[in-house]
């Protein structure tokens, strides 16, 4: 049972505490510097009001700043959540707080965790950083990449274009090409390696549809679907559930979204190529259009059941099976 509760507020190079003892009635707030020094000195004055198993901390998801606080609590046995800012900005809302200020957020971060008990965060294995910063890596190329090109293309249309201007644009073109076939080729390797995701990674591209880039940005983001217990779960997390909207000029209306944008665009981009090559989601994709669903809603549709087959692939243990209908149970 949860005795002391505490919420920090995070900023680069500080965090703001505030913590209540519900036994006591005691409250408590102080700035620490982003240290290990200070994170040290936080735990001990956490753990002399009580012990370690009685006490859960929230934070927010700022940036990589939390990430070193949180490893320190979760190595100390306090228990950590780290929500989405989102989160906390909704629940400042519905308590009509306008006044804002690091003791304020840290106050009512620590009243959001009393009211709601956010979900404990647990550190990703080390496959997760060397995935991540990769693939992050590699999206910011291709968008460089995309960029360059759309300015190649009209520089090009231009009757006072220069050579060299253009010849750089061309080299740069060729330098990302080969920074981003570098990039895959160290994804892989990762994947292929011994880690807890191996097996996952097996089974996801064993998915038409999925390539290797894809099943590891759905690793990344689900964490190998560890938080998701049911298919629901994850199609909600991917924000592909379609939702009722019937008020106003919505009156009747489903839509999707919301959830995680890099994941949803990810599979929205694999139903593409499962819709060619992936019988089950080939067969679904057409039966939609067939009943008068617009393309684009059918692939959303598509991505959606692609999803589900990704989960219960992982989760179950085993390659794709066509024949699995299982895999393609949705809510």
């Amino acid at each position: 049972m949860t005795i002391l509760y505490a919420g920090i507020d995070i900023a680069s190079k500080t965090f703001q505490a505030h913590w209540q003892h519900v036994g006591t009635g005691e409250v408590g707030e102080r700035e620490f510097q982003q240290c290990n020094s200070h994170y040290q000195t936080f735990i001990k004055r956490l753990k002399s009001l009580c012990e370690a198993e009685h006490i859960h901390v929230v934070m927010e998801a700022t940036g990589n700043y939390w990430l070193y606080l949180a490893l320190a609590l979760y190595e100390a046995e306090i228990a950590v959540s780290v929500i989405n800012p989102q989160q906390a900005y909704h629940f400042a809302q519905s308590q009509l707080q306008r006044a804002k200020s690091d003791r304020i957020d840290a106050r009512l971060l620590c009243d959001l965790l009393q009211q709601h008990s956010p979900d404990l965060w647990t550190p990703p294995p080390a496959i997760y950083h060397g995935l991540y910063q990769r693939l992050t890596l590699r999206q910011e190329l291709q968008d460089t990449r995309t960029q360059y090109r759309n300015r190649l293309h009209a520089l090009r249309r231009n009757p006072y274009a220069q050579d060299t201007i253009i010849a750089t644009y061309e080299q740069l073109l060729t330098d990302l090409k080969n920074q981003i076939k570098q990039l895959d080729k160290e994804i892989e390797h990762l994947l292929l390696g011994d880690h807890e995701w191996h097996d996952a990674f097996v089974y996801l591209c064993s998915i038409p549809g999925i390539s290797t880039v894809s099943a590891a940005w759905i690793l990344v983001k689900t964490h190998a679907f560890a938080r998701c217990d049911t298919p629901e779960q994850a199609v909600a997390f991917a924000g592909l559930a379609p939702h009722e909207r019937s008020s106003g000029q919505w009156q009747g209306r489903r839509y999707t979204g919301g959830g995680h944008a890099r994941l949803r665009s990810i599979l929205y981009l694999c139903a593409g190529s499962a819709i060619q090559h992936n019988p089950p989601i080939k067969a679904f994709y057409q039966r939609l259009v067939k009943r008068g669903k617009i393309k684009q809603v059918a692939r959303v549709a598509s991505a959606r059941k692609l999803l589900v087959m990704a989960w219960a692939c992982v989760t179950k243990q085993r390659l794709f099976d066509p024949n699995f209908q299982q895999q393609l149970q949705v809510a």
